[in-house]
């Protein structure tokens, strides 16, 4: 990995770099102060970092177990109707495409993502978010919806742990936030923008291969070309596959009633018995929690 790919260097202006160091800084000196420190991750898949950190301790990932359950967090109504298109695909042929919450493209950047999804001719569910791009009308290319028509399923925002555990689906287009990299999913085709998606990038292409970054042109654009062929070059080579139902299997173990990260859970519940106050934390829990 690059020292200009480094979280705190890929956010543009010297001064939102300046003041993430120092957000990083204070969180490394505000850790030194905590008795434990938990990590949404597993030995199984990321060994040499809880090797080279042993205060870490590994107890995730924590939905891999019921990815199903309701998800309180969200920022905009999910659009139910999605599921209903996915049942109507072959199995395991939908592209999802994702980009988060914060990701914001410019007009060229959109009508290239757009394109490369119509030219890879498959079936694809695409999450275009309010705020996606600066434009408020004329997002997509002209005739765009006509040609894809019941092809591609456009939402405003989808329930991804329903989607994401369909058997219809293949392959997750996305900026690779942390929270994904581990999750027993798919296959990904990753776009790397900005802050530590650049390391997740590398953990996903260089360490697990089982996803591939896209390269951009002269002008700083991912082209359409470059979009279908990342897409059909992940589907049609069973390596990626086989690797990322590899991982699936390493990551559930990890959370079974023997598995590492579950007896990890467990003893850190266990020391919070043992704590003077321990009833006055869960009753304050359970107040929360109504």
């Amino acid at each position: 990995m690059r020292s200009t790919e480094l979280g705190w260097t890929c956010m543009g202006s010297v001064p939102t770099i300046k003041a993430l160091f120092k957000l990083a800084l204070t969180a490394v000196e505000a850790a030194k102060a905590a008795q434990w420190l938990l990590c949404n991750s597993t030995n199984a898949l990321e060994s040499a970092t809880f090797n080279l950190f042993p205060n870490l301790v590994a107890i995730g990932p924590l939905l891999a177990s019921n990815r199903l359950a309701k998800q309180a967090a969200h920022f905009w109504n999910e659009d139910m109707t999605c599921l209903e298109w996915l049942d109507q695909q072959p199995a395991c042929s939908v592209v999802y495409v994702a980009f988060g919450s914060f990701t914001i493209f410019n007009q060229t950047q959109f009508q290239e993502v757009a394109l490369g999804l119509e030219l890879t001719n498959r079936p694809f569910l695409w999450v275009v978010r309010p705020g996606l791009t600066k434009e408020t009308c004329d997002m997509y290319p002209d005739g765009y919806m006509d040609r894809i028509g019941t092809r591609g399923k456009i939402v405003s925002w989808a329930p991804q742990p329903a989607v994401q555990s369909s058997s219809f689906y293949c392959l997750l287009l996305e900026p690779e936030l942390y929270s994904r990299r581990c999750e027993p999913w798919g296959a990904f085709s990753l776009l790397a923008l900005f802050a530590d998606q650049f390391l997740n990038r590398t953990y996903i292409c260089d360490a697990w291969m089982n996803g591939l970054g896209f390269g951009k042109d002269e002008n700083g654009v991912i082209g359409r070309d470059e979009i279908m062929g990342k897409i059909d070059q992940l589907i049609n080579h069973r390596e990626f596959k086989t690797r990322a139902l590899d991982l699936k299997e390493k990551v559930m173990n990890s959370i079974r009633e023997d598995g590492s990260s579950c007896k990890n859970f467990k003893r850190f519940v266990k020391w919070m018995q043992e704590k003077d106050g321990y009833g006055e934390i869960m009753n304050f829990m359970t107040c929360c929690d109504r």
